[in-house]
């Protein structure tokens, strides 16, 4: 028990978090992994790569959480160039597959640059808010400068997924809110996305496909209109009207969620992991209340609250303010995406592909959020020993107290005997100088 306090260092909560996550991952990865296992042959392979990925992820945990806190104002400055680096060479210079840019090969492996740029994104906000800080808030420049760094990074991040570059843009916002950004600045940029939106909805809606699909950078756009457009309908059809195959994904992720029950059919009974093309991804969520049942599904998402009510206590405790920034912007970007991935699954979201954050198959995406557990228990073990330093300073102080009590205690009862002692020689020395008159007068 020693040795597992000395090596897994850190909030408790947060390691059994984590820890409760890639359990459901592998138990839930490996049954929703049925069209994998049918063209690979062996049931095995799906499994025993996504478990490879998570074990690279705790040994990443692991060496994260064990470096010094001071090391990770070095994270904007590597990730934020390479990220643009990467996002450039994906976007132009490689295969697209179905239809987007969103993965570099590299030494075999499925590199996602846009996971990057997240860290990048998140880190420079949290730096930039640590160093212009003062009495009234945050400097008015650090406004500029964020949004810089984070218009770039999801201009080049949208055209291939856009709901990432928004999701990220809306967890800066929000960040830049903790930080203390002023008001009227937030409001104003609010209201620009507000009128941007509806402008650019109207023209999606209104521009031919033909069209949109000649627009440099706008190639995905029909897709995103699809999906809106088929969000967006609000019709009542009999169950014999309906096309299951018209929006296959939110049909069978509609019959997983309606044909569970309390406690669901089980691991490996799903029957929906067979027609989800993203079962094990995008709609795993469908697949974990199918078969785990709502009380399965609300534990996932209660974990996820954990994490980010934990983080924010943390935060809280701690007393450097780039360290309490960066957590809590990575925890409200796990959050955010668990979110987005769970309300895509129950029919509240339109369709996006947001897998649900250390349950979801995936490397790049598993890899860099290991990261983030790693570093939201490093901060927490920086917190612990600064709360250690700080009691053991508060009981040094009361030792010193005690003692210098203690001191003036002694030196009073000297003062005291030092005074007895001279009443009694003063007093012997009257007593004799009268002993010796009397024997005089004799």
């Amino acid at each position: 028990m020693d040795l597992l306090k000395r090596l897994f260092k850190g909030d408790k909560v947060i390691w059994m978090v984590f820890l409760m996550l890639c359990l459901i991952s592998v138990v839930e990865v490996f049954s929703a992994a049925s069209t994998l296992t049918y063209k690979s042959g062996n049931y095995l392979v799906p499994i025993s790569q996504h478990s490879l990925y998570l074990m690279m992820g705790a040994g990443v945990v692991f060496l994260v959480h064990k470096m010094p806190c001071k090391l990770f104002r070095l994270i904007p400055v590597l990730t934020l160039p390479t990220a643009i680096v990467l996002l450039i060479v994906a976007m132009f210079f490689v295969e697209k597959v179905n239809a987007a840019g969103r993965w570099i090969p590299i030494l075999g492996i499925q590199f996602q640059p846009s996971e990057l740029g997240k860290m990048a994104v998140i880190t420079s906000t949290a730096l930039i808010l640590s160093m212009m800080q003062d009495e009234k808030g945050a400097h008015p420049k650090a406004f500029k400068y964020i949004l810089w760094i984070t218009g770039i990074i999801c201009a080049l991040i949208a055209p291939e997924n856009f709901s990432t570059a928004a999701m990220l843009f809306g967890v800066t916002i929000l960040m830049m809110y903790i930080g203390r950004v002023p008001l009227k600045q937030l409001g104003k940029l609010i209201g620009i996305i507000g009128l941007t939106i509806g402008i650019s909805g109207a023209a999606l809606f209104a521009t031919p496909n033909e069209v949109l699909d000649k627009v440099p950078g706008l190639h995905r756009a029909v897709t995103w209109k699809n999906r809106l457009a088929e969000f967006g309908e609000d019709k009542d059809i009999t169950p014999q009207e309906y096309d299951i195959n018209k929006n296959a994904q939110v049909a069978h992720a509609n019959i997983a969620i309606a044909t569970s029950n309390i406690i669901g059919k089980m691991p490996g009974n799903s029957v929906e992991r067979d027609f989800l093309s993203q079962a094990f991804s995008d709609f795993i969520y469908a697949i974990i209340i199918e078969e785990l049942g709502l009380l399965g599904g609300g534990f996932v998402a209660f974990l996820y609250i954990i994490l980010l009510l934990r983080v924010g206590r943390i935060a809280g405790q701690c007393n450097k303010k780039y360290l309490s920034l960066l957590i809590m912007g990575t925890a409200l970007l796990l959050v955010s995406q668990a979110l987005l991935n769970m309300m895509v699954a129950v029919g509240l979201f339109p369709v996006t592909g947001q897998p649900l954050p250390l349950i979801s198959k995936g490397g790049t995406s598993t890899l860099i959020n290991c990261a983030y557990i790693g570093i939201i228990l490093s901060v927490s073990r920086y917190v612990e020993k600064q709360k250690e330093l700080s009691r053991q300073m508060t009981l040094q102080t009361a030792d010193n107290v005690i003692l210098k009590a203690g001191e003036a205690e002694v030196l009073e009862d000297l003062e005291e005997n030092i005074s007895n002692q001279r009443d009694e020689t003063e007093d012997n020395n009257i007593e004799e100088t009268q002993i010796k008159k009397t024997n005089l007068e004799d």
